[in-house]
């Protein structure tokens, strides 16, 4: 009786094929004379996804029915996530159990998702066990730093256990990469500028690397280079490097976008605003098996939309931002609908400031009154002129209107750390530091009792509310430093915190003192001497503070009399002492007694002017009068008469 032939799968498992096309081929050959081989099928699926066709791969497996589809899961999940289909891709990884591949695949659809912290979760519990292939060890590295830094970008910080770079992030280039895009999170630019440059320097001292390779490595770092730059106002070197940049050469086309933005944010000088509306626009499309993270789609739609403010497309403008205001009503301590609203603002302003900006974005705050973003930028209008009281006045009203809303959504915008650090800052610029502790107080007490209070917003308070001199203030100060230490020892901040809240009440604090920086060392570089001669520095007032002491100053200070001035006298150039003065002198030189008026006419009409002398002839006199008022009566009654010729208009 003769053998029975081997299966394809069995052969492909003894012969040492790399090449994937030829395994593809012996499939298909195979699959003429067996369509249902579940096997050769399960190779063609996978030589498929090797050569990257993974809608041809798709197709495969939905040819072969569930018995195919059970057998080839992973690959499935694989395929699913390479053709952009994320959520399919997770929820079938996430059902295939024990096995590494799987969570590859489950972790790399949640990063793409925006689901960080399963993604950063299911990282950590692969780098816990053991890698069975060479340089997994090294990708899930560089995949977790990549997801703590998509974590810094969306608030979550508290769940990334490693704060600062060591000296592992600066040996390979994509570590130094994902650590300066951490760095670019946290705000700390001019890390992440050195970072960065660390990472070229790495890829460009690869020798594994061909030419073409590291100009596709490059291209990222510099576009990332392009932000830092401009986040950091160099502006010469931002525009030096955007012209290194070839957008088109990047293989992603979500790259190419973001390069393109940055490319048109690093003119410093935009001469005709047009000419970047147009580039802008001319970008190429993303497609849906590259798209942006949520925070870029955000961020490219606030530039079209500074762009059409600046070619004056405000009506434009306002229609666009009326939908996401409308859709997602106020208040919200989102920046990217707070900048739809600020720039919804503008728009009705047409981008004027000062009090022609105020006269149409007022109105807008009467219609919105919990608008954040609206009521911070009539805020900074205000600043802009000088005029903190009523930037001050617009914030309070903002303020009340939160706090008397019963939404615990809405109580917690009214709380939220950066909102608090706003009032708090503007009260310490008018000087009114009892406001700034009741602030820090009322925030501390909010938020002491939720499940996940901002760490920042409770230290702040703290050592606001330590300055006070009120006992129920000290109280909490304690309160906060208590429980701030129990969560963090590590942290020094809460540990100084911790022991001056408790300096009056506790006899001993050894313990906590032990990983403070020592007293002598803090004061080892001050000169004692020197401060003491220098004398005590008096803090400068303030705008607002030096108007107040010195209207104080004014109230409590007598007035003082008025010294006189004693003026020098005026003589004349020929005066003589010891001649008599002219009793005539005040009188004007036409009634003096020497008057001699000039000419014969001159002397007649003297002759009948003198002063005190009877005038001859009555009569005269009265005649003369009389036709000195005929004239005036008939220059009055000429008007009248001419009055008179005039029609009469119909009432």
């Amino acid at each position: 009786m003769a053998s029975k032939a081997p299966s394809l799968d069995t052969l492909l498992r003894r012969t040492t094929i790399e090449d994937h096309e030829e395994i593809l081929q012996a499939c298909n050959a195979s699959l003429k004379q067996s369509k249902k081989a579940l096997g050769t099928l399960h190779a063609k699926v996978v030589a498929l996804l090797k050569l990257e066709r993974y809608e041809d791969a798709l197709r495969v497996l939905e040819d072969g029915g569930e018995s195919l589809e059970n057998v080839a899961q992973l690959e499935r999940s694989y395929a699913l996530y390479r053709t952009g289909q994320l959520q399919e891709a997770r929820d079938i990884a996430k059902g295939i159990d024990n096995d590494r591949g799987a969570s590859h695949v489950e972790a790399q659809a949640s990063y793409r998702i925006e689901d960080f912290e399963r993604s950063a979760r299911l990282y950590r519990d692969l780098a816990e066990t053991e890698a069975p292939i060479d340089n997994e060890e090294n990708d899930i590295i560089i995949n977790a730093r990549a997801t703590d830094a998509q974590l810094e970008l969306i608030r979550y910080g508290d769940l990334v256990q490693k704060k600062k770079p060591d000296r592992e992030d600066l040996e390979a280039f994509e570590l130094a990469y994902n650590a300066a895009c951490a760095s670019i999170a946290r705000g700390e630019l001019a890390q992440a500028e050195v970072l960065l440059r660390r990472s070229q320097d790495l890829c460009n001292a690869l020798g594994d690397l061909t030419e073409e390779e590291k100009t596709a490595e490059l291209l990222p770092i510099r576009v990332q280079q392009l932000y830092v730059l401009i986040r950091l106002g160099k502006s010469e070197e931002a525009e030096s490097l955007a012209s290194q940049i070839a957008s088109q050469d990047l293989a992603d086309v979500s790259t190419q976008l973001v390069a393109h933005n940055n490319s048109i944010s690093a003119c410093a000088k935009i001469k005709n605003p047009y000419l970047p509306h147009r580039i802008f626009h001319a970008a190429a499309p993303v497609p849906t098996t590259d798209k942006l993270f949520a925070f870029q789609i955000d961020r490219v739609e606030e530039n079209r939309l500074v762009l059409d403010l600046l070619i004056s497309k405000y009506g434009g403008v306002i229609k666009s931002t009326a939908r996401p205001i409308t859709n997602n009503p106020p208040p919200s301590i989102s920046s990217h609908q707070n900048i739809v609203s600020t720039l919804n603002a503008a728009a009705h302003a047409q981008c004027q400031l000062g009090k022609i900006g105020l006269k149409h974005m007022l109105p807008l705050l009467d219609k919105r009154p919990t608008d954040v973003g609206l009521a911070m930028v009539i805020m900074q209008l205000y600043i802009l002129t000088n005029n903190h009281g009523s930037a001050a006045t617009v914030l309070e009203s903002l303020l009340k209107h939160l706090e008397a809303s019963t939404s615990p959504n809405d109580q917690d915008i009214r709380f939220a750390p950066g909102l608090v650090a706003t009032v708090v800052s503007l009260y310490t610029l008018q000087g009114r530091k009892k406001q700034t502790k009741t602030e820090l107080a009322k925030a501390a007490i909010y938020w002491r009792h939720k499940s996940k209070p901002p760490k920042s917003l409770l230290q702040a308070a703290g050592l606001g509310l330590l300055e006070s001199n009120k006992p129920e203030d000290q109280a909490t100060a304690r309160e906060i430093f208590t429980t701030l230490h129990q969560q963090d020892r590590s942290s020094k901040i809460n540990t100084a915190g911790y022991v001056a809240a408790h300096a009056f009440s506790k006899s001993s604090l050894t313990e906590e003192t032990k990983n403070l920086t020592p007293i002598s060392r803090l004061v080892a570089g001050i000169n004692v001497s020197a401060l003491e001669e220098a004398g005590v520095l008096q803090p400068r007032l303030n705008a607002d503070a030096a108007l107040a002491a010195s209207r104080k100053r004014a109230l409590d200070e007598k007035p003082k009399p008025a010294k006189k001035r004693l003026r020098k006298s005026r003589l004349p150039k020929d005066y003589d002492p010891s001649k008599a003065p002219d009793p005539e002198r005040w009188l004007p030189l036409r009634e003096r007694s020497n008057y001699r008026p000039k000419g014969k006419k001159g002397r007649q009409k003297v002759a009948t002017l003198t002063q005190g002398g009877v005038e001859k002839g009555g009569e005269a006199g009265v005649g003369s009068s009389s036709k000195t008022g005929e004239a005036v009566v008939k220059a009055a009654g000429g008007g009248g008469a001419k009055a008179k010729n005039k029609k009469k208009s119909r009432k």
